[in-house]
């Protein structure tokens, strides 16, 4: 008896990417400070191998005019990436904007960890959910900081 895997428009697949995405995400703007404790912190953590060594490289950044508008390129950033394969044969790769090698091994790693049904759910408890939280956390601030800086302007209409 064979299994069906997911076909490309499948919503099982379709939910799996988007749940990728997430933790992905995650990894890759967490402060490296936090990730590192977070990741001291777990009990049980799997041998892995590196496949392809972290390395530094550019990527072109791109935005949008008023933010949904025509896109345009902003420049180039620095980016690391790195690809691990658990012992029991996970890959995982980690993309992490600057230099921080040890960002993107981890971020590896975790990812790797993550496409494991197993132990999806207790490193979500443990590791992306806390750094989600630290994020929404330091966004929610950031825009109180910019709230508190917005200046009004009207206009008072002369009479003649």
């Amino acid at each position: 008896m064979t299994t069906k895997r997911p076909t490309a428009c499948s919503p099982e697949q379709s939910a799996e990417r988007r749940a990728r995405q997430r933790w992905m995400s995650a990894l890759a703007k967490a402060d490296f400070g936090d990730l590192d404790a977070l990741w001291n912190n777990l009990p049980a953590k799997p041998a892995w191998t590196v496949i392809r060594s972290p390395e530094v490289g550019m990527v072109m950044a791109r935005g949008r005019a008023g933010g949904s508008g025509q896109r345009f390129n902003i420049g180039e950033v620095t980016v690391t990436r790195c690809a691990v394969q658990l012992d029991y044969g996970a890959i995982g790769f980690g993309y992490v904007m600057g230099r921080n090698r040890r960002h993107a091994e981890l971020a590896a790693v975790v990812d790797a960890i993550m496409q494991t049904p197993s132990r999806r759910e207790s490193l979500e408890r443990a590791l992306i959910a806390p750094l989600c939280l630290r994020q929404e956390a330091a966004r929610r601030e950031r825009g109180q900081k910019a709230a508190s800086t917005k200046v009004d302007f009207f206009t008072l209409v002369r009479g003649d």
